[in-house]
């Protein structure tokens, strides 16, 4: 009798919010976005690289301020000056006196070569000052007038170049920070646009299909056939000759936006194809819905995440035909300052041996780019659900 009530006891069920043993959380509250976060968090280079890519953003953000001139601000009498070390403490006079200073510059002629040589003056001292107020002003953030930046030289007479100067003796360091906002904001502008026609074509050949699908992907297989650097640079060197920077700015975003849309629109129409067929699709066409809602309601949201995985892989092709375009002089040019128009200046064997400086906005494209493509890696790695 003791045995057949044993036997009928019912086993405990198991709780609808289970917690995980590794984040303590229950299970119901671990929703699709929750789940892609974990996942990301465990991607140390995807992490690394998203604290670089915020660092890189908030530099051009907080552009003016950071920089510790205005990008056209020169000195003609510093050209190719090299750079300077920031010294913390000074004990020449035999006393620890803290503080941060550069040393000056002693300059001298070679006349054969006729070239002017820079060497390290220590007997000059140059202060610096955090946050202090140049002669430079600037709208900060659109808001208000002001003359601050994050750091300079006491003496505003006094030379500071920290990265070295260029040909006309303009701060690299200053137009460095400054070129930041432009070569990062064409990336982001651009992809949104080859985004918005990525998904909308794409969606539309997926949904439809039939004529509409065979023309649209007709118009992909044509722009995916030219050659993409002959045009880029057809189509920049159309441009007129006459419109400002402003201008210029804008119709270099919608160039390489133009020639940025034809992957995801493949990748979409794809997906489309196989969503249409699903049961949950065929429910709400039952329900009534209309196509946009069917598309934007029910079918989109259902590979979001490979979209922004895709989005964030994007922006470093932009930046680098950004890059491209601007250091062979079809791209931006002066006095539009970003990374490519920078890297112009280092297109001479003979100037690079010179002022090897002049190199570093190459490694910040290198930079940026490495730190874009490990954020995407590991938003689409996060986003697999097989890879979780």
């Amino acid at each position: 009798m003791a045995q057949s009530l044993s036997t009928n006891v019912p086993e405990p069920a198991a709780p609808e919010n289970a917690a995980d043993p590794e984040s303590g959380e229950t299970t119901s509250s671990a929703n699709q976005w929750r789940l892609v976060w974990r996942a990301f968090l465990k991607h140390r280079l995807a992490v690394v690289g998203l604290l670089v890519t915020a660092v890189i953003y908030l530099i051009a953000a907080f552009a003016e301020i950071l920089a510790p001139y205005s990008a056209t601000r020169f000195d003609a009498d510093y050209a190719y000056a090299p750079p300077q070390r920031v010294h913390v403490l000074d004990t020449s006079q035999g006393d620890w006196d803290w503080g941060l200073y550069v040393h000056g510059y002693k300059t001298s002629m070679d006349p054969v070569r006729l070239k002017v040589t820079y060497e390290v003056d220590a007997s000059t001292k140059i202060p610096l000052r955090l946050f202090d107020r140049g002669s430079d002003s600037y709208r900060f953030l659109g808001l208000f007038q002001t003359n601050v930046h994050v750091i300079g030289p006491v003496d505003t007479a006094q030379p500071m170049y920290l990265l070295g100067a260029d040909r006309n003796g303009r701060d690299l360091l200053s137009r460095l920070i400054h070129g930041t906002r432009v070569s990062m904001s064409i990336g982001l502008i651009g992809v949104a646009l080859a985004f918005v026609l990525g998904v909308s074509l794409g969606g539309v050949s997926g949904f439809f299909g039939g004529r509409t699908d065979t023309l649209i992907q007709r118009l992909v297989e044509f722009f995916m056939s030219v050659p993409t650097l002959p045009l880029w640079m057809g189509l920049a060197a159309a441009l007129p000759s006459g419109w400002g920077p402003l201008k210029r700015y804008f119709a270099i975003t919608v160039i390489l936006a133009i020639l940025a849309w034809t992957s995801l629109a493949r990748v979409t129409r794809g997906r489309f194809l196989s969503l249409r067929e699903e049961q949950f699709v065929s429910a709400a066409q039952l329900d009534g819905n209309r196509a946009p809602r069917l598309i934007f309601r029910h079918m989109l949201p259902s590979f979001t995440s490979y979209l922004i995985a895709s989005l964030t892989l994007s922006i470093p092709g932009m930046i680098l035909a950004e890059t491209s375009l601007s250091f062979l002089g079809l791209g931006l040019q002066a006095p539009v300052v970003s990374w490519g128009v920078l890297l112009q200046e280092a297109q001479n064997v003979r100037v690079v041996a010179t002022a090897p400086w002049l190199m570093i906005p190459g490694v910040a494209v290198v930079v940026a780019v490495l730190a874009l493509n490990f954020v995407g890696d590991g938003l689409r790695d996060a986003a697999d659900p097989y890879k979780r």
